[in-house]
């Protein structure tokens, strides 16, 4: 079973992230349910949890929603039910209906859609689809939550008579209203309501002449508020129906209950998936607020982070308008302790709480915010030490504290184990603080732990130098502008710039200078080398990747030209072989064309076809040495020039049939004077009529049933 202390979930502010999420459940259960999250202490639990969460964080961009799960609290309604004589209350069978259909619509969505969501399908496996409860609560309850009139025939029969009652009681005082309103012993309000009742408003002096009960009467006595006393008789005679009604209301209530009582742990267990599917809903939404995503699942213990983020400080600096820089960061059984050094305020605490805090989020099934293709392990122990923990209760100083930590640390670090200390060894003499860190972090290393540890002891840093499966890292520092750029270097110890950032706070360089002289020469020459080494690493860095834009763009422009340069060629291809085709084509017309010239002076078909026939043989001959390719496309060249022949040719056969053959011109018709009477027909035409009137040239030609007016030229004369 997993170990994860309070302390840890404290120290990597995990119940902040917690806080986080309650706005984003839907019910009250919900909201309270993801405050006392914790990490699961299963893997397979990690991975179902985590699953269910990313199908639902995935519904948010498809079509396929699903739908709403809020329900009503219904514990005290369960705890009722486990008690033998108990009558549930209408809300409660409202609320367990409610919760039955919704409980059914959505194990119906998710098995339609199994394919999409086969972990939150999974989550309600255990239950079926339940028609009976609500259909039972339906039948006795109606949709404004009052029992339905046919519950049971008694109930029936005795709202009839109450509602005959009622009309008698309305009858009967409308008519004393009258009859005392006639007789002015009403005052100007004329009646009144007390407990729930119609009373007439009596002037105090005539009191006495009303017969009833008297109810009340105003502040001042001046009227007395008197029940008529046959409203009265039937007033009675309605509360014992009334009575009569709540009992039977009671007894269908208690009927109801027995039959809601088996389903008792079916009524919990809706609840549960109810309030389950709440929490990943929350967590669904609190992933899409910080663009959190489901890296993958590292079956060896590999730690595994692309572009990781800590998701308060990604928010806090969201709301401000501020850069929040990634990390990069690999822990594997090859490198399975980190010595993080460098200057303070340069983002090595931030980079631990990072790892620390992903970890925990993960192991609680929530989705982290880092590179889709990070991977991420399950770790049995996650232990801590970060900040200043001084206990003034107990009276242990800072380093006392840490050192009891420790002890705790060295019983329980195994091969399972993440830790993460941050400042590891302060609180004591350096010299003598350090070498006890270097020797507990040894015995960390020999258990086989996996860590981060922040410090800026430099026997660590030679420490995590010397052991194969120990690195450096360091977060690299602009030792010009003395700004960190919170970027972390794997492979190399970094310089606290202790002197450097003095300076840019305003320390005079005497003091500097004097504190240089007061510590030993080689600390400040290795820290000296640390930082030169650091400033060339960046130097070299940069060049490289100026050199590497370079390189790219060079790529770019030698593969812009040679394509240029293939495209040319090509082109330049095309246009010669066109050219080519083309001189072909002009010699092969020129020759045709004498050949059809000298055929039309000569007119003799003999040397024509011979003329012809000589050059397609001609060219068939040139053919036969080409390809197979080539010879394809010059037997469509062959067929052009065919074409063009028989066009060249043609208008001179043409020409030469015609002043042959052309038929003398018909003579001209004589020219016809119409006038009125004469039988026509326009030309081309069957249909025959007479000429009514002529004027200008146009006439009105007469068929019977209609007239036309025709142009004298289209017409002619019918014999």
């Amino acid at each position: 079973m997993g170990y994860i202390p309070n302390k840890t979930l404290e120290d990597l502010e995990f119940f902040t992230v917690c806080e986080q999420l309650p706005p984003h459940a839907i019910t009250p259960l919900g909201k309270a349910a993801v405050l006392d999250l914790r990490p699961l202490d299963s893997p397979d639990a990690i991975q179902q949890a985590l699953k269910q969460v990313s199908e639902y964080t995935a519904s948010f961009e498809n079509e396929n929603h699903i739908p709403n799960h809020g329900f009503d609290d219904l514990e005290a309604a369960i705890k009722l039910l486990g008690v033998e004589g108990s009558v549930l209350e209408i809300n409660a069978f409202r609320t367990i209906a409610a919760q039955a259909e919704t409980v059914n619509t959505l194990l119906k969505f998710f098995k339609k859609f199994n394919t999409y969501y086969t972990e939150l399908h999974q989550l309600g496996a255990a239950l079926e689809v339940d028609v009976e409860l609500k259909k039972a609560v339906d039948e006795i309850i109606d949709r404004f939550g009052e029992i339905r009139n046919n519950a049971s025939e008694t109930l029936y029969s005795t709202r009839k008579r109450i509602q005959t009652v009622r009309g008698k009681i309305g009858s009967s005082f409308n008519k004393a209203l009258n009859h005392y309103q006639n007789l002015d012993y009403l005052d100007e309000i004329r009646e009144s309501v007390i407990d729930n009742r119609r009373v007439l408003a009596v002037k105090a002096m005539y009191r006495r002449k009303v017969k009833g009960g008297i109810m009340g009467s105003s502040k001042t006595g001046s009227i007395v508020f008197i029940e008529p006393e046959a409203t009265q008789q039937y007033s009675h005679e309605l509360q014992n129906l009334l009575f009569e009604e709540a009992e039977e209301i009671k007894r269908i209530l208690s009927q109801l209950t027995d039959f809601m009582r088996p389903s008792r742990e079916d009524i919990a267990a809706k609840q549960a998936y109810l309030l389950a599917l709440d929490v990943v809903y929350a967590k669904a939404r609190y992933a899409a607020s910080i663009n959190a995503c489901m890296p993958q699942w590292s079956e060896a213990t590999e730690v595994e982070l692309f572009a990781a983020y800590h998701p308060l400080l990604l928010q806090a600096n969201a709301a401000e308008g501020k850069t929040t820089f990634p990390q990069d960061i690999h822990l594997d059984k090859d490198h399975r302790i980190i010595v993080i050094s460098g200057p303070n305020a340069g983002g090595k605490s931030i980079t631990l709480k990072t790892v620390g805090l992903l970890q925990l989020m993960w192991q609680s099934g929530m989705l982290v915010p880092v590179h889709e293709r990070s991977r991420l392990p399950y770790f049995d122990r996650i232990l801590t030490d970060i900040g200043d923990n001084q206990s003034i209760e107990n009276h242990l100083s800072t380093y006392s504290y840490r050192l009891k930590n420790m002890k705790s640390f060295l019983r329980k670090c195994n091969a399972d184990t993440l830790f993460l200390i941050d400042e590891f060894g302060t609180g004591s003499d350096p010299e003598l603080g350090g070498a006890l860190a270097e020797a507990i972090l040894e015995d960390f290393y020999e258990r086989d732990a996996f860590g981060i540890i922040t410090t800026h002891y430099a026997n660590l840093k030679v420490l995590a130098n010397e052991l194969p499966a120990m690195d450096n890292a360091n977060m690299q520092f602009d030792n010009k502008t003395l700004e960190p750029t919170f970027t972390l270097i794997t492979g190399e110890a970094g310089s606290s710039f202790t002197f450097e950032v003095a300076q840019k706070n305003g320390l005079p360089y005497s003091l500097i200078n004097a504190a240089k002289k007061k510590i030993e020469r080689g600390k400040v020459r290795f820290d000296a080398t640390i930082a030169k080494l650091q400033k060339e690493r960046k130097q070299m860095a940069d060049s490289g990747r100026s050199m590497q834009l370079q390189a790219d763009k060079a790529k770019k422009e030698s593969d812009r030209m040679a394509d240029l340069n293939a495209r040319m060629k090509e082109k330049l291809t095309r246009y010669q072989e066109l050219y080519d085709h083309n001189q072909r084509m002009i010699v092969l017309g020129n020759k045709l064309n004498a050949i059809a010239e000298k055929y039309f002076q000569d007119n003799k078909k003999r040397p024509l076809i011979s003329n012809v026939l000589q050059l397609v043989e001609g060219e068939n001959a040139k053919r036969k040495r080409k390809s197979v390719s080539v010879a394809k496309k010059e037997r469509e060249d062959k067929k052009k020039l065919q074409v063009e022949m028989e066009k060249a040719i043609a208008p001179i056969r043409k020409a030469k049939k015609k002043a042959k053959k052309a038929p003398p011109p018909p003579p001209p018709k004589p020219k016809v004077n119409f006038k009125c009477g004469d039988r026509v027909r326009i030309k081309d035409s069957r249909s025959v009529g007479s000429i009514d009137t002529i004027e200008k040239n146009k006439a009105i030609v007469n068929y019977g049933l209609f007239t036309t007016q025709v142009s004298v030229d289209q017409l002619e004369l019918v014999q």
